[in-house]
């Protein structure tokens, strides 16, 4: 079974540098799991940058779905980032369906957390925010919650970020 520390937060709170420090004060050689696709030449570029600053001691995967099926390493320490792109794929693939997606993030999670890795996830706090305006933001900010309930109940460690300052939630 998958050790786990989630880390999560709003935007811009630092989680995925938390998250980067975290996994390289555990590891030489840590393994980052993008889920990002990109979309336009500003999510390229700010790969290629993201790339770029992790430097040549990461192993780097990206998979925007199928996270479940990833072949790594026994005893790897694993940065999943992040959660909340993860979940667009998977809602669009099942075409905004949250009970669709829901099952689909199940499967793949029970299939990845089953690993004997020391995963670290990093997800978004989306509904802390304002009630999104659109039925399609309002579903995905509800399966957000749901899945972040999940992976937090699953967590070993759970830690809050907010305003680059880690607070242990768990």
């Amino acid at each position: 079974m998958a050790k786990i520390t989630y880390i999560t937060g709003g935007q811009r709170s630092g989680k995925s540098s938390a998250a980067q420090e975290l996994a390289l004060s555990r590891s030489i050689n840590p393994i980052y799991v993008a889920t990002a696709i990109v979309t336009d030449d500003e999510m390229n570029d700010r790969i290629k940058r993201h790339k770029q600053d992790r430097g040549d001691q990461w192993g780097n995967i990206e998979e925007p779905l199928y996270v479940g099926d990833l072949d790594i390493k026994e005893n790897s320490v694993v940065v999943l980032d992040c959660v909340t792109l993860w979940l667009s794929s998977i809602f669009f693939k099942n075409n905004e369906s949250v009970n669709e997606s829901l099952l689909f993030f199940k499967k793949e999670w029970k299939k990845l957390t089953t690993k004997n890795i020391d995963l670290i996830v990093v997800s978004n706090e989306i509904g802390m925010g304002l009630h999104a305006d659109t039925k399609m933001g309002r579903k995905f900010t509800d399966l957000q919650g749901w899945v972040n309930q999940i992976i937090a109940k699953d967590a070993d460690q759970a830690i809050f970020m907010v305003s680059g300052i880690e607070i242990n939630i768990k």
